[in-house]
């Protein structure tokens, strides 16, 4: 992989996590228009160094409610504070048991799957479409709802489904009120990136070799910047209701991509 090729994706990655498109499926796709040969695991180092930029980029768009977060927690009686906290670990418990459990399945996910993308990214759009309606003032998230959302992002490791539109979608078909939806869902996964850095560090799995830090650091750099806008960009879109531009989006890709599945890869 080039830095030119890095950039590319770093900034499709910092895009596509936040708007909901589905950023590891557009990254498969990314690597097979731009002829990426990297071996499955090389793909998911590159894949998990992105993620990683853009959890940071969520910290710093969402810094003053996180900070509020820490703060409470050292307050005798924030009951508020770990109330959230613990909502958020409550979250990251479904996807973070799969992680385990099919590792090696989820790493062979990654390695160019198109059709799977293709198909996945259907059903993204469909769940854009039934969340994409009008809504009252709603509600904040419960202990269930964080339970259920949490599903729904174990779900959406699935590269095509997209964790922040299957997550938003989720909540908003709860009931919860559309700003805390964006919000939580965006907040609930930065542990569960920094765990899954922190265990791979722990087990040797993202051994970093000279010639790729450079191209790792373009594109955790396009990532993260790319992520600040895109994060602020879709907090207004899921508040004020535009999901179904999206819907479209990911119909459409979708359908390109398994058409270029069967016209292209399979002949």
């Amino acid at each position: 992989m080039g830095y030119l090729e890095a950039i590319i994706l770093g900034i499709v990655q910092g895009l596509t996590e936040f708007l909901p498109v589905s950023s590891s499926g557009h990254l498969e796709l990314g690597k097979v228009l731009l002829g990426d040969t990297s071996l499955p695991k090389e793909s998911m180092l590159f894949t998990v160094v992105v993620h990683f930029a853009t959890a940071l980029s969520t910290l710093v768009v969402f810094r003053r409610q996180v900070l509020g977060i820490i703060a409470g927690l050292f307050e005798p009686g924030n009951k508020e504070s770990w109330s959230f906290s613990g909502k958020i670990i409550l979250s990251m418990i479904p996807a973070a048991m799969v992680g385990v459990l099919f590792s090696d399945e989820l790493e062979r996910l990654f390695d160019r799957q198109i059709l799977l993308v293709g198909a996945m990214l259907l059903v993204t759009g469909f769940l854009l479409i039934a969340a994409d309606r009008p809504s009252g003032q709603g509600r904040s998230v419960t202990t269930l709802d964080a339970m259920i959302v949490g599903l729904a992002q174990a779900f959406a490791i699935l590269p095509g489904i997209s964790r922040s539109g299957a997550t938003i979608s989720c909540s908003v078909l709860l009931g919860i009120r559309r700003q805390e939806a964006a919000e939580f869902s965006f907040l609930m996964v930065v542990p569960l990136i920094l765990g899954k850095i922190a265990k791979d560090l722990l087990d040797g799995a993202l051994y970093l070799s000279p010639d790729q830090l450079g191209v790792l650091l373009a594109g955790f750099v396009a990532a993260f910047v790319s992520g600040l806008l895109a994060c602020q960009w879709m907090v207004t879109l899921v508040r004020n209701a535009q999901l179904k531009y999206f819907a479209y989006y990911c119909f459409t890709v979708g359908a390109l991509a398994i058409a270029y599945h069967f016209t292209v890869m399979a002949a």
